[in-house]
């Protein structure tokens, strides 16, 4: 596995390669963007963007995301898959926010993972992005990718946020998701990973032992 300064120069290159790494999921507020995040689970930001563009115009709110009930709620979000679940988990959410947070969205990771359909990538990506606290949220592309690459060695997105944690300056958590998210979709793609143009190719493990023998 790579050395923390090796990673360290990895995370440099990666943050000259995209300038531009930050959330792409469309937000306005804490609110929108724990919603935006329940609804991305097994589904591309572009779609939740989409969807998310009808939902926030008639519901901006805890109040008015709860009022709209089952069906309009399903019915507005069912392109992004698993509508029955996440339509659930969101009006059970709502309700809570209600009851329990004067229908503010709680700052802490342990009161979000508290909350349906809230996982601790969707906590991470919350508190990371709207309240500043440094977090590295692994979904499938930093899984991918920190394994793939020799940072981490794991076998679960549990295990491979405890380790990057350790790896990386937590002054650095937040910058590294998004340079690693972007470098998944972008470069690292799962099926065919493009490593003719990578730019971190001669730190990878993936390209030296198995592309490069």
């Amino acid at each position: 596995m790579l050395s923390k300064k090796k990673i360290k120069e990895v995370l440099d290159i990666l943050d000259v390669t995209y300038p531009d790494a930050r959330p792409e999921l469309n937000h306005t507020n804490s609110f929108e963007m724990l919603i935006a995040t329940i609804l991305s689970a097994q589904c591309t930001d572009v779609r939740v963007n989409m969807i998310t563009e009808t939902l926030f115009k008639v519901a901006k709110n805890p109040e008015e995301m709860y009022g709209l009930g089952y069906e309009k709620l399903s019915e507005i979000i069912k392109p992004c898959g698993f509508f029955n679940t996440k339509s659930n988990n969101i009006l059970k959410t709502c309700k809570i926010l209600i009851d329990e947070y004067d229908s503010k969205v709680p700052e802490s990771k342990e009161d979000l993972v508290k909350l349906p359909g809230v996982g601790r990538k969707t906590a991470n990506v919350v508190v990371s992005t709207c309240f500043g606290e440094p977090a590295i949220a692994v979904d499938t592309h930093v899984f991918r990718i920190t394994n793939r690459i020799g940072i981490v060695r794991e076998d679960t997105v549990e295990k491979t946020e405890d380790s990057l944690m350790k790896k990386i300056d937590r002054s650095m958590w937040t910058k590294a998701h998004l340079l690693f998210i972007f470098h998944g979709r972008r470069t690292c793609k799962a099926r065919k990973p493009s490593c003719e143009i990578c730019t971190v190719r001669d730190y990878c493990e993936y390209y030296k032992n198995v592309l490069n023998k």
